[in-house]
């Protein structure tokens, strides 16, 4: 167990992917401490466990000993795995869809939305090609063409792919990335609604303004 007994160590800055966590550790409830993470000053405790220096990490204190997940998606899924009382998992019918697009977001809608705010966009059939999202409007499309008319990621119930789907997609539209399309911003406002939702926001809002002092 950690130094204070809590089950989980939460390496994170509050303007960071570590938001996506933060929500996630509020859905399942967990008995979690917060660490947090100067970016001019990392701890070499933080970086034994990430060399990367990069947040979220959580550490798992488990009876086994610590395990290091590292990667907003990663530690979203196994908390739903540590944590089946929480129903976060998916069923058979659930599972294409639950990792089919909580990677598509790890992945396309990150680095698409990630290019955007950069202000790069691959040129050409060769560089859409060799870019994983392809182009932004394609990647936006598809996104926006699932959600249209689907209240949950995985139907008519909230999963964890709904954590890390829905980060994605507000993350998108309060930076001006997306579009403000119904699709999106009818499911934005779904999962805004969710209690562990305004519960982590008001940790991280607070933290930021305090930072801001």
């Amino acid at each position: 167990m950690s130094v204070d007994d809590s089950e989980y160590t939460f390496f994170t800055n509050p303007m960071s992917r570590g938001q996506i966590a933060r929500w996630a550790l509020e859905e399942v409830h967990a008995d979690y401490a917060q660490s947090l993470v100067d970016w001019a000053d990392k701890s070499p405790v933080f970086l034994d466990y990430n060399p990367m220096g990069k947040v979220p990490t959580l550490v798992h204190h488990a009876d086994d000993g610590d395990r290091v997940i590292t990667e907003a998606a990663a530690i979203c899924l196994y908390l739903a795995e540590m944590h089946p009382e929480a129903e976060l998992l998916p069923n058979d019918g659930e599972m294409a869809n639950y990792y089919r697009w909580t990677f598509f977001c790890a992945g396309p809608v990150d680095q698409a939305l990630t290019a955007k705010a950069l202000g790069f966009e691959p040129k050409g059939s060769k560089q859409e090609g060799m870019a994983s999202f392809g182009s932004f409007a394609r990647t936006t499309a598809t996104i926006e063409e699932f959600l249209d008319g689907r209240r949950w990621i995985c139907g008519e119930r909230f999963t964890m792919a709904d954590v890390y789907v829905g980060s994605s997609v507000d993350w998108g539209l309060n930076f001006g990335l997306f579009p403000p399309s119904e699709p999106l911003v009818a499911y934005a406002e779904r999962c805004q609604a969710r209690p562990a939702y305004k519960a982590a926001k008001a940790i991280d809002g607070k933290l930021i303004a305090e930072m801001g002092k």
